[in-house]
């Protein structure tokens, strides 16, 4: 038998799309042995639903698919519109999910195999050329199980999915595209997370290293989090600034250390942790403290 040529714009991956109902945050995360998959597989518009284009990619499906959504259209029937006016159905794979947690999966019958998809309510989970049926199972009982955040829980399936045998050819990029109302910096759009490693030789861990960098300094101080600037505290904060040259003595006013302290936030990007004078986000001095021990290094 003649060996199987896959083309090289044969997007060989492994996604999932979920929603997260108490929070309406809709995702995408998608891993793969192509360059850049994050750029073009994840698809998500806040109030309306997330898509998954894949295999032979065809780019519609996301902006179409989506536009079908805000119409009425259920994901199922999205789906099989979109399929039915495509003549290159046989090699699309596609998932969606929409706001309501309704959500389907396709896969063409000259996808590459092992092809296939699982759903659920919230989630698909999709994938081609992989090792076997174990990724897209391990994806969604892992997605189905974990608890938090919605980008945590797409990120622990896609792992999973990844130790269960994941791309047949190996590793080279991932993503993460999350979408809620007002979640885009500053609030002027719906993109709260869109993050990307096009060339790595471990993705996945690699996203999920860039994605803790995110929640920490994209994510608002949670209230358990904020602590007052007395005692050790004080005393801590003084010495840490100062070894970072932030401070040009140890004695100084409240004044002067809160000053100091609101310079350190915004020069290293903590805009959404800064609190008001005489508190401060324990993340913040986590953060600090490692530069201190880096210095010192």
């Amino acid at each position: 038998m003649a060996k199987q040529v896959i083309p090289r714009d044969f997007v060989n991956t492994f996604s999932i799309v979920g929603y997260d109902p108490d929070t309406g945050e809709l995702g995408v995360a998608v891993a793969s042995k192509f360059l850049a998959a994050g750029s073009l597989v994840p698809w998500a518009k806040a109030g309306v639903g997330a898509v998954a284009t894949q295999s032979w990619v065809n780019t519609a499906y996301g902006t179409k698919g989506l536009e079908l959504l805000s119409q009425g259209y259920t994901p199922q029937e999205a789906l099989d519109k979109l399929v039915e006016e495509d003549d290159g159905r046989a090699v699309r794979q596609v998932g969606i999910v929409d706001v309501k947690g309704n959500s389907a999966t396709y896969t063409g019958e000259e996808c590459y195999e092992w092809a296939g998809g699982v759903t659920g309510p919230n989630f698909a989970c999709q994938g081609n050329i992989l090792v076997n049926e174990d990724t897209v199972t391990a994806m969604a009982e892992t997605f189905q199980r974990e608890k938090g955040d919605l980008s945590d829980r797409l990120l622990k399936a896609m792992l999973a999915g990844q130790e269960a045998g994941g791309d047949k050819r190996g590793k080279q990029s991932a993503g993460i595209l999350v979408v809620k109302e007002g979640g885009g910096y500053g609030g002027f759009d719906d993109k709260y997370m869109d993050l990307r490693v096009d060339d790595h030789p471990d993705p996945i861990r690699e996203l999920m290293r860039i994605h803790d960098l995110h929640k920490l300094y994209f994510k608002k101080s949670a209230p358990e989090d904020i602590l007052d600037i007395k005692g050790d505290l004080r005393e801590q904060l003084v010495d840490h600034l100062y070894q970072l040259k932030y401070l040009t003595e140890k004695n100084v006013s409240d004044d002067q250390l809160f000053e100091a302290l609101k310079s350190f936030h915004l020069i290293e990007n903590f805009d959404e942790r800064i609190q008001e004078p005489g508190r401060v986000d324990k993340k913040v001095i986590a953060f600090m403290e490692t530069l201190v021990r880096e210095k010192k290094v």
